[in-house]
């Protein structure tokens, strides 16, 4: 993540599980049609700046929320919660707000080649969907999710603006992803995240996390032996959006589990654009694994 999400939140598939799957129908299948909405921001600092003149008081809901555009509407039941939520985050963490000030203000400068990656993935997967991307400003405790409205990304959360291009590919393929059913396994689960990581490098040119990468591709025989003999639970403590401390190992493993299933079924496939529809409408992820052929020997 790009520093980005994993570390940082549950996924946008976790909470509100699955809510973009059936989401994308109203959007245009074409790049250009995508907005990249960047208003809030704009917003968020004015009510900030007022806060600043008298902390007792505060000026998110009236100033920030109510007025929001509906990335601020969709990012709040999870994210921002609320706006007396916002108002105890900004107090507390009211220096780390100040020092992204400027970059949130350019983000708007990386509008074109986040719209390359959507170039990209019309050219890999036809049937994909647009939606705006909306940049708001959040509570420090999500990087980026995607909803009914489209895609938004937690401002305050990118130190580094380069990464952006990565962290909206991300986003765009979970909003591509035909997803069904409710409470997944911990397999289901690492393949959405890791899938949308390898198909996110594809059109983005950014990997993913290099902690979880490096952990990862260092421990690989360990890991995959303790991944099959729990991949079909829902436990996800150790692999997804946390760890027990049991070890050294860094957060979101998962990712980096999902992504190296999905790289080899895609290696494997002779049509590559006919895979990447399979890895976007998966329907059976044990099916999936078997495919892939990756962990064939730990299942034996």
């Amino acid at each position: 993540m790009h520093q980005h999400l994993k570390p940082i939140i549950l996924s946008s598939l976790l909470l509100g599980f699955y809510i973009h799957s059936f989401a994308q129908s109203g959007f245009s299948n074409s790049p250009d049609s995508a907005r990249f909405v960047t208003g809030d921001i704009d917003n968020f600092w004015k009510a900030f700046d007022h806060f600043k003149k008298d902390t007792s008081i505060n000026t998110f809901g009236k100033e920030y929320i109510d007025i929001g555009s509906d990335g601020v509407k969709g990012f709040t039941p999870y994210r921002i919660r609320s706006a007396d939520n916002l108002y105890k985050m900004v107090k507390k963490r009211q220096a780390d707000y100040e020092k992204v000030r400027t970059s949130t203000l350019r983000i708007k400068e990386k509008e074109k080649q986040c719209r390359s990656t959507f170039y990209a993935l019309k050219y890999l997967y036809p049937l994909a969907k647009f939606p705006p991307v909306y940049f708001v400003i959040g509570a420090y405790n999500s990087g980026g999710t995607s909803g009914d409205q489209g895609l938004f990304i937690g401002a305050e959360m990118q130190n580094n603006i380069d990464g952006l291009p990565g962290i909206v590919a991300h986003e765009l393929i979970h909003f591509q992803q035909n997803l069904t059913g409710e409470n997944p396994t911990l397999l289901q689960q690492s393949i959405i995240e890791g899938s949308a990581d390898f198909i996110g490098e594809l059109i983005s040119g950014t990997r993913g996390d290099d902690a979880a990468n490096n952990y990862g591709n260092a421990h690989t025989d360990r890991l995959c032996k303790e991944f099959v003999s729990i991949m079909n639970g829902t436990e996800r403590n150790d692999w997804l959006y946390g760890t027990s401390k049991k070890d050294d190992r860094p957060n979101d493993l998962g990712y980096w589990m999902g992504y190296q299933i999905t790289a080899h079924y895609y290696a494997k496939a002779t049509d590559k654009k006919q895979a990447i529809y399979d890895i976007l409408n998966i329907k059976n992820y044990t099916v999936f694994l078997k495919k892939s052929g990756y962990l064939d020997k730990y299942l034996k």
